[in-house]
């Protein structure tokens, strides 16, 4: 059953941040038992872009949302919603959504944050759409946005390395016929949950002298676990989507999958029988930012002149929960 929206909504702009420093593998290799080659072939990450101590991500997604104001020569005072995509908010209360707005002046926004991972964005897109949909809103805003280095484990090796800094933005909007979301599907697994989590830090178990001391107020990940799990649900809920829309892969301009883990996207993309160019990639400089990855890289494809209005894109992602979900849309400016 495809999942439409009672009117066309589509992305009219873009935007993205990341943090000045840059971080190599070879600067990781300096500080702990790793190495270039090490990162590389088991990730297609060489480099991730971290913040400076009491950096929020609020700091990120005020810039990243900006930028894609300016390129739709739109006031912040237009906005009518701002939704933000982040496991790493600036406080648990209140939501990085109300400091956006106030940072951003955009006087006329109700805001909210959600969480759902790596899965973040795409589950706010739909969102942010289907308000737009009902009638009772004409312009919000999407933001995904994490700080991914203030959760990790520097001595975890297996994980530390994999994560980076950022945040990317779009502008959602009513559009002609034939353009913006065509159909999209968000799942929930909440028995694989332990393979991707932090331990403390909510209600469940509060922070303590005993939590800090066990570093539970880090990333805890079963690689191999969350491996076969990636490959599986993007690849299988992508051919479903195509499938069930009636379009083959060849007709997709674009792929853009979770920057998770380069493997992961190669399985994927090989299952689906897409050529590599087809296929956008930033892993490699910016590595996992978590709900930044999808909306950083549709940035960059558009600024690349990789796609077109009308062009055909497949959004592919999964994350902690366990989250996943595909959106398809045809490209809308």
């Amino acid at each position: 059953m495809t999942r439409q929206l009672a009117r066309p909504v589509g992305i009219t702009a873009t935007g993205q941040c990341y943090p000045e420093r840059r971080v190599t593998n070879d600067d990781l290799s300096k500080v702990m038992e790793t190495s270039d080659e090490w990162i590389r072939s088991r990730t297609g990450i060489g480099s991730r872009h971290w913040v400076e101590k009491g950096v929020g991500a609020s700091d990120l997604a005020v810039p990243a949302l900006q930028m894609a104001l300016d390129q739709r020569g739109m006031k912040p005072g237009e906005l009518e919603a701002i939704i933000v995509a982040t496991v790493t908010p600036d406080t648990m209360f209140p939501a990085t959504a109300c400091r956006v707005q106030d940072a951003i002046g955009a006087k006329n926004a109700f805001g909210f944050d959600l969480s759902a991972a790596c899965s973040g964005f795409l589950y706010a897109l739909t969102t942010g759409a289907a308000l737009i949909a009902s009638g009772a809103y004409s312009k919000v805003a999407v933001v995904g946005v994490d700080v991914m280095s203030s959760i990790m484990n520097m001595e975890d090796r297996a994980t530390c390395v994999l994560f980076g800094d950022g945040a990317g933005a779009v502008i959602l909007e009513p559009v002609p016929e034939g353009l913006g979301l065509i159909d999209f599907e968000h799942r929930v697994d909440g028995s694989g949950g332990c393979i991707l989590h932090m331990p403390a830090g909510g209600s469940k178990k509060p922070a303590s002298h005993a939590t800090v001391e066990a570093k539970e107020h880090f990333i805890h990940q079963s690689g191999s676990e969350v491996f076969k799990f990636a490959v599986r649900e993007m690849a299988e809920g992508s051919r479903a989507m195509l499938d069930r829309n009636g379009f083959l892969p060849s007709d997709l301009k674009l792929f853009v999958p979770h920057q998770a883990n380069m493997r992961i996207m190669d399985a994927a993309a090989k299952r689906l029988e897409l050529p590599s160019d087809r296929m956008v990639v930033n892993i490699d400089r910016y590595a996992n930012t978590t709900a930044a990855t999808i909306p950083t890289a549709l940035h960059q494809a558009k600024e690349a002149g990789r796609m077109e209005k009308g062009d055909l894109v497949l959004l592919s992602a999964f994350g902690a929960g366990l989250t996943w979900g595909t959106v398809l849309l045809r490209w809308a400016y």
